[in-house]
């Protein structure tokens, strides 16, 4: 029995080294980011920033240490493309999509409320503060205060020249 029993947990273990060198398990991460967080030795607190750094860059994205995160956000697509300033503040039950950036402006950056749910390839950039149950579409660029329940989309498409059919 004890030899079944190592073979189940090597099987496990095997299968958590295959999905972790995919770059889809961001489990790792989390339990560093927020491992950063609780600690309060310098030198541990330096270590673990490290850790978190090269991690997020194996996925793709940047999320910044002093980021003020409750909950572990909903990232469908990973950490692909995704620039989380480490001023920025978000709240429970966000949903973040792959190119998002959550940018600063002189060390200020958007707080986002909960249950927001944010479209691939936008941008927020700013001393901004984006309500609860807010959806920001697809490409959209966000740069002032966003109330409670709302929806933000980008621009709609217009034609700047037209090239002349008989020419």
């Amino acid at each position: 029995m004890p030899k079944n029993r190592e073979r189940v947990q090597q099987m496990s273990i095997r299968e958590k080294i295959v999905d972790y060198s995919r770059g889809d398990n961001l489990g790792l991460f989390w339990r560093l980011f927020f491992m950063r967080k609780r600690t309060k030795s310098r030198l541990r607190k330096s270590v673990l920033a490290f850790w978190c750094g090269r991690l997020a860059h194996k996925h793709g994205g940047y999320i910044g240490i002093d980021a003020d995160i409750k909950e572990i956000p909903s990232l469908p697509h990973g950490l692909h493309g995704v620039y989380i300033s480490r001023y920025s503040s978000i709240e429970t039950g966000c949903r973040i999509y792959q190119n998002v950036t959550i940018g600063e402006n002189g060390r200020k950056a958007p707080r986002i409320g909960k249950n927001c749910l944010v479209g691939a390839g936008a941008v927020i950039i700013g001393d901004i503060t984006i309500g609860d149950n807010v959806k920001i579409g697809a490409g959209a660029v966000v740069f002032m205060d966003v109330p409670d329940n709302s929806t933000v989309v980008s621009q709609a498409p217009r034609i700047i020249r037209k090239e002349n059919e008989g020419e």
